[in-house]
């Protein structure tokens, strides 16, 4: 939330009332309330190994648990766009609670990145406003 002020200062693309209205329906799903699963923690694209198209290897275990699965259905947001987002979130079969909370894993690195890498890295950057986009529009 201390990092929407500052964005608000920036046209980076999306709206940031929109943004902290996403934050909050993240905040406001309900808690994992069931057994804890294994999760890798950091399933981001580059722990992901691609193999003619097709996912050959996961990497970096660093962030190994068990918990709540939002963070490891977050990075569909990233992964996946349209329809083969769709049917991702078909696939895994969470309910809705679980999507927003993935959501809210996918939305904050992204708000406060886009702010972090804006001068230093930003294809970094962009990727930030392209998830904010996706969370506002998942969420919609």
């Amino acid at each position: 939330r201390r990092v929407l002020p500052r964005l608000a200062e920036h046209d980076d693309g999306f709206d940031v009332t929109a943004a902290e209205a996403a934050w909050d329906a993240c905040l406001a799903a309900p808690d994992w309330d069931r057994d804890p699963v294994w999760i890798h923690g950091d399933l981001q694209p580059g722990n992901l190994i691609i193999d003619r198209g097709r996912l050959a290897a996961v990497i970096d275990f660093g962030a190994l648990g068990v918990g709540d699965p939002a963070p490891d259905v977050a990075p569909a947001l990233w992964t996946f766009t349209g329809a083969a987002r769709g049917a991702y979130r078909e696939a895994i079969g969470y309910d809705d609670a679980t999507w927003r909370r993935a959501c809210g894993w996918a939305l904050a690195p992204s708000l406060t990145g886009i702010d972090y890498y804006r001068h230093t890295f930003p294809r970094m950057a962009e990727h930030g406003r392209r998830m904010v986009r996706a969370v506002i529009a998942e969420l919609a």
